[in-house]
Formats: structure tokens, C-alpha cells, sequence
């Protein structure tokens, strides 16, 4: 298994160390600069039948659970589910956004693979993410630094 190194980390590292704890904005920035990456991505890998896909996903941060941590989550917007929800003439439900992710069976038992654009969005742009989380709670780091006379 091949090991990469994230570049910057060991001064973030270090900067932490030195502050003692993660401040919370630092912890924000980072993960809503790496999740604006990955929304976007997944907007332009889209499937475009409508387009509604490509309007209904968006970014929605998780609740704080744990001080020092933030996680955005990119998916389909609730709001939109009227839009999204197929109801078949047997009465079965589909939800769209799933089904063009992940795959489904046909009425004749065929599997259409999914799309995997959600997936193929952070695969592809995994360094593109780890920089951009980097660089916003690395800038975040310095002002809370300065801040505090400690650079």
C-alpha cells in the first residue's frame, strides 16, 4: 500500500500543538473549503435528465458533536423531494438521486449500474480537497496565532 504525504500538514500539526486544541473556526473553514470542492464536482458529474439533480444537491453541515470538528456533508436538498421521489404505477417508491448513484433493477430483473457521480466527485479530487481544507484552516491558524501574539 502506497503512503502519500499531504503537503502542509506538519506545520498545521505544529501550529496545533501550539495552540493546545483546534479552534472551531479553523475546523470550519477547512471542511466548508474542502466541501465547496467536492459539491461542485458532484454538480458537473451529475446526470442531466432534467437538471434538478444538479440544482437539488447542496452543502449541509453536520451538528457539532465534538469540539475542534466540522464535517459538511454534500447531498440531495430535502426540499426537493417531491421532485426526486418516483412513485411507479405499482406503487413503489424510487428515489432518484440513490437510484442514479447506486444502480437499480429493471421490471425484467436487469441491473442498471449507477452513475456513481457522488463517489467519482471525491475520488477525483481528493488532493484538490486536502489542499483547499489545508490552506483555509492553515489561514484560519495564523490569524488565531497572531491573535494570541504567538507569531
Amino acid at each position: 500500500m502506497a503512503r502519500s504525504e499531504i503537503i502542509g500538514m506538519k506545520e498545521l500539526e505544529r501550529d496545533i500543538k501550539l495552540l493546545g486544541r483546534v479552534p472551531q473556526a479553523a475546523a470550519n473553514r477547512g471542511a466548508n473549503a474542502g466541501g465547496r470542492i467536492a459539491l461542485r464536482a458532484a454538480r458537473a458529474y451529475a446526470p442531466v435528465e432534467t437538471g434538478a439533480l444538479k440544482k437539488g444537491l447542496f452543502l449541509k453541515k453536520e451538528r457539532k458533536v465534538k469540539p475542534g470538528k466540522a464535517v459538511y456533508d454534500v447531498m440531495p436538498d430535502p426540499a426537493k423531494n417531491d421532485i426526486f421521489v418516483k412513485i411507479s404505477k405499482e406503487g413503489n417508491r424510487a428515489y432518484y438521486p440513490a437510484s442514479q448513484e447506486y444502480g437499480f433493477l429493471t421490471v425484467d430483473g436487469r441491473l442498471i449500474p449507477g452513475k456513481r457521480y457522488m463517489r467519482r466527485a471525491i475520488d477525483e479530487h481528493t488532493g484538490e480537497i486536502e489542499r483547499a481544507v489545508l490552506e483555509a484552516a492553515g489561514k484560519e491558524l495564523d490569524k488565531v496565532l497572531r491573535k494570541k501574539g504567538m507569531r
